[in-house]
């Protein structure tokens, strides 16, 4: 569900702040130090932990960002709600909380992890690698919550009943982000049923700390 009071927003881009350090990972997912964000997203990025969240509304729509024009990788790209990384010493559900609140001006309180060993590596068109062990929650929330997406991260959102993002997915996979796709392929065309025996976060929130 969703807090009813709106949080402070960052006034620049919410990625700059000097502390947006990624946690690295082995091959085996176990931490072994940090990078700063900015630097560590190149063309042979090192794996490092991350965490992907849909959001989902009482209808069975869940909320689909269209990247912003500016972003380093996959710039105007369809994709999930929010995306993130945990930083050193934070828990990945307080990590997925504050990314929201960044990005889309959004309190969460409920979130559940639906795929905790999700794991991709894909390389956007100008060449830079995502390289992520990445988590995969679900958020409950009202029906038509106030938005106020950061237009530094954002361009459009909207929407959609999960049905029908995974059957566009499926379809159209090249309009997508190679994250989303991979995530719809592995949760199926019914999303509700994964956030009703979700399991918590909490057993994912050492793989935060280095």
């Amino acid at each position: 569900m969703t807090a009813p009071a709106r949080p402070d927003r960052l006034a620049d881009d919410p990625a700059d702040d000097p502390a947006d350090d990624v946690v690295l990972l082995d091959d085996e997912g176990r931490p072994t130090g940090s990078a700063p964000r900015l630097e560590v997203h190149t063309t042979d990025t090192p794996l490092h932990l991350a965490f992907s969240v849909h959001l989902l509304d009482p209808d069975g729509r869940t909320l689909l960002t269209r990247r912003a024009l500016g972003k380093q990788a996959w710039p105007g790209v369809w994709t999930n709600s929010c995306c993130g990384h945990p930083r050193p010493g934070e828990p990945v559900a307080d990590a997925v909380r504050r990314r929201t609140r960044e990005e889309l001006g959004l309190a969460l309180t409920g979130v559940d992890v639906v795929l905790p060993d999700f794991r991709y590596r894909a390389v956007d068109a100008s060449g830079v690698v995502e390289h992520e062990v990445c988590p995969v929650h679900v958020a409950r929330v009202e029906r038509d919550p106030v938005l106020d997406p950061h237009p530094g991260e954002v361009a459009e959102h909207a929407w959609v009943p999960w049905a029908d993002v995974h059957g566009a997915v499926t379809r159209t996979p090249a309009v997508f982000s190679p994250w989303l796709v991979l995530q719809a392929r592995a949760l199926g065309p019914d999303l509700t049923a994964h956030a009703t025996t979700a399991r918590t976060t909490a057993h994912t929130d050492t793989r935060s700390r280095a």
